[in-house]
């Protein structure tokens, strides 16, 4: 809604334009009301809190991306690659149809896990290791930017569910076989 109001603004008559600025402080109000509420709950809860903070210890991921994932991801470190990755909609789905085959796309999932985790992998490659060669070798293969971006989406969750399903603290010099992380591109 704060996004929307901020287009809003920027065709609104100078008349109106001071109700919409008043709207947007409210909005922005709300939201950081909702995030200290849940940073309140997060931090009154052993689990939840272990949870954040091994998540938080990966460079690229912050507290936004780990309330989103522990609030909308119960499942995280509970499922394996392939279903976490179709759970939050990163997973490639083919598109084909007899003899035709179509490009693979991400669809479905959950809306919010895969909008925090674009945001947060555009952080990880630039400062995650791990993250940063993949998208480099993607890219140096030719895939396009926005693909390139998807798969370092789907290997960053795909990393954290096994750091939660293992307890595992981050550790960018162990190799991601002993994650048994798989990617597919």
């Amino acid at each position: 809604m704060i996004s929307a109001e901020k287009n809003r603004l920027g065709f609104a008559l100078p008349t109106v334009q001071k109700g919409i600025k008043k709207h947007i402080r409210w909005l922005e109000r709300q939201l950081a009301d909702v995030d200290s509420d849940l940073d309140e709950r997060i931090r009154s809860s052993p689990v939840w809190k272990a949870k954040s903070d091994l998540l938080q210890q990966v460079p690229g991921v912050g507290p936004n991306l780990a309330r989103t994932l522990i609030a909308e991801l119960p499942e995280l470190g509970r499922l394996s690659n392939k279903e976490i990755a179709a759970l939050a909609g990163v997973a490639p789905f083919p598109r084909d149809s007899g003899l035709m085959r179509g490009r693979r796309v991400v669809w479905g999932g959950r809306a919010p896990v895969r909008t925090a985790l674009f945001l947060s992998t555009w952080s990880a490659c630039r400062w995650n290791p791990v993250i940063r060669i993949f998208y480099q070798r993607l890219r140096a293969a030719g895939k396009r930017p926005k693909v390139a971006q998807v798969a370092c989406m789907r290997k960053l969750l795909i990393i954290l569910n096994a750091m939660v399903r293992d307890e595992r603290d981050w550790d960018p010099a162990l190799p991601l076989e002993q994650l048994r992380v798989q990617h597919s591109c």
